[in-house]
């Protein structure tokens, strides 16, 4: 494409760079910069202006030339967030320009906020200054600010060993060989599921264990929409069911129905896996699923 002869291209450059000289007031800011210390100046009126000019905006008068450290950390009080940097920007990642109120400041100095995502911004946010290995005497020995350290995150893991006994054992013995045991109250007549040796209410013992049904009725449920290795899919339904002739309910997940037409009241079925696959563990029990029979009325 030929080019448009109504346009020149011109450059605007100052060979060696545009120099000009600081004064006294920004010359300390900067001079303290370099020693990776932060001044603002006192006013007349006792305020203390982060970044330091030779007069206070709000009355035109000279200031005092008594110069205060702040800082080093500040306040955000307004940020505008920046997904995409620029080549000119300070940062080559997402981040923050914030107004912040260095401790002891009464005016904010415009940075930019290394937050990692705009969650990590609010008005309020305490945020420390990251130097430069190098300074030279420039608002740039600031790299940037970052949040103030609020948690750290450990990796955490325990290995041990847990030991079934007493009911605990029984009961998996009867999961094995594909059975569910309970046990009935000595005192309350009230029978539970996984079996027990003392009445979880009234403290009575229970001396025996006996099967129970491996059906029941939903009595409340939760759909679940995040990612479980025990579910066939997501979203997938955990629920309290209270096994045929029990009186306590117990928590298992739910399938073979789509996750929006279970119910309270359903009556369903556990699904065992073969019998070859079997362990002492409730996985033997991959889910429970609909009998197809009528739903139960709950009281």
């Amino acid at each position: 494409m030929p080019s448009d002869p109504l346009v020149a291209q011109h450059v605007l450059e100052f060979p060696g760079g545009y120099t000009r000289t600081t004064g006294p007031v920004i010359g300390r800011f900067l001079s303290e910069l370099r020693a990776r210390r932060i001044v603002g100046v006192r006013t007349v009126e006792g305020r203390v202006l982060v970044p330091p000019l030779e007069y206070d905006p709000a009355t035109g008068e000279s200031v005092t030339g008594e110069y205060v450290e702040v800082g080093p950390a500040g306040t955000v009080t307004t940020w505008a967030w920046v997904a995409e940097p620029l080549e000119a920007h300070p940062l080559d990642r997402p981040f923050a320009w914030a107004l912040i109120e260095l401790d002891g400041a009464d005016t904010a100095l415009v940075h930019a906020v290394d937050a990692g995502n705009p969650k990590a911004m609010a008005p309020g946010t305490r945020v420390w200054p990251v130097w430069k290995d190098h300074p030279t005497g420039h608002i740039t020995d600031i790299s940037c600010f970052v949040p103030e350290v609020t948690k750290i995150v450990s990796n955490v893991r325990a290995d041990y060993r847990l030991q079934a006994g007493g009911a605990l054992r029984v009961f998996l013995e009867g999961v094995e060989r594909g059975v569910l045991l309970g046990g009935r109250c000595d005192r309350c007549e009230k029978v539970y599921v996984p079996y027990r040796m003392a009445c979880p209410e009234c403290g009575g013992s229970i001396t025996e264990a006996r099967e129970v049904p491996d059906t029941g009725t939903i009595t409340t449920f939760a759909i679940n929409n995040l990612p479980d290795p025990r579910a066939p899919q997501v979203p997938f339904v955990s629920a309290y069911i209270l096994l045929d002739t029990t009186d306590l309910p117990l928590i298992a997940l739910v399938a073979d129905v789509p996750a929006h037409e279970v119910r309270q009241g359903m009556r369903v079925r556990a699904v065992w896996v073969p019998e070859s696959e079997r362990t002492a563990s409730m996985a033997n029990i991959r889910w429970f699923a609909p009998t197809g029979e009528p739903d139960v009325e709950l009281s």
